[in-house]
């Protein structure tokens, strides 16, 4: 019981952080979460063969509620392409819900490489992000369907709400950036859902996981991390109107950068 409420503590300075930079950089969570979770959940006695899929699973169903207030924003602003959910929807749902089985497969210190990699490389798209002339036009059904099947595929196995590889890709189909945004913020909630479920079934019945585990999501880390970050998200957007936000951005995409190279090489 002393190692749950110690994490939870712990959580609840981590979800602090998290919500706030989520709100002042525009940044989502994971990236943050997963390699915390991988320093921390070693003390309540997650093996090392399970511990990388606990921390991604754990990341993605954070997701769920902190994304809420993003959507209803997105919605109320009339920045949500609702008709653009027919022909990605489905891609969505299979790439989500398979995350769970597909890293199941996959060792636990191979999948923290490829999260290390992916860490990396999302920390250079921040420092020199992607900027679309927006001029292309939208691709046929079949083309959206297996491209929202890899990038929910993907943003499941890496415990994030998948909106840095979905806004540039929406962006260069020509959608205008509020609507990317917002299209990307609908389709992180549904990933966060169906990816939830996903590691909860495949982690059911998986060995060596402790008490205070549904699936593979530890729960004290997940109630911690989520109630703090609701909390603080509101202060970093806040913020965001007076701090140099692009300086800032760039900073921490140098850390972000140390942190995966160190994984890496780990």
């Amino acid at each position: 019981m002393d190692n749950f409420l110690l994490i939870f503590a712990i959580c609840l300075v981590l979800g602090s952080l998290v919500g706030f930079l989520a709100g002042l950089l525009g940044i989502g969570g994971g990236l943050i979460i997963v390699p915390a979770l991988l320093y921390i959940l070693p003390w309540v006695g997650i093996t090392s063969s399970q511990l990388t899929h606990v921390a991604i699973a754990t990341s993605l169903s954070t997701i769920i509620l902190t994304s809420l207030s993003s959507v209803t924003a997105h919605h109320k602003r009339g920045n949500i392409p609702w008709a653009l959910f027919k022909p990605i929807l489905p891609g969505i749902i299979i790439g989500a819900l398979s995350a769970g089985f597909v890293s199941e497969l996959i060792p636990s210190d191979q999948l923290q490489q490829a999260f290390a990699v992916f860490v990396v490389l999302m920390a250079i798209q921040m420092a020199f992000p992607f900027k679309s002339k927006g001029e292309g036009q939208l691709p046929a059904n079949g083309v959206l369907f297996i491209v929202s099947v890899m990038i929910a595929l993907i943003a499941g196995m890496m415990g994030i709400g998948g909106g840095v590889l979905l806004v540039p890709f929406l962006s260069f189909c020509g959608l205008q950036m509020k609507q990317a945004v917002g299209f990307s913020s609908a389709t992180g909630f549904l990933i966060a859902i169906a990816g939830t479920t996903g590691y909860v079934v495949a982690g059911f019945d998986a060995p060596d996981l402790p008490s205070g585990t549904l699936g593979y999501i530890y729960l004290p880390a997940l109630f911690g991390i989520i109630i703090s970050s609701m909390i603080f998200a509101p202060l970093g957007v806040k913020a965001a109107s007076t701090l140099p936000t692009s300086k800032l951005k760039k900073a921490f995409a140098g850390l972000l950068f140390i942190v995966g190279l160190k994984m890496i090489f780990s």
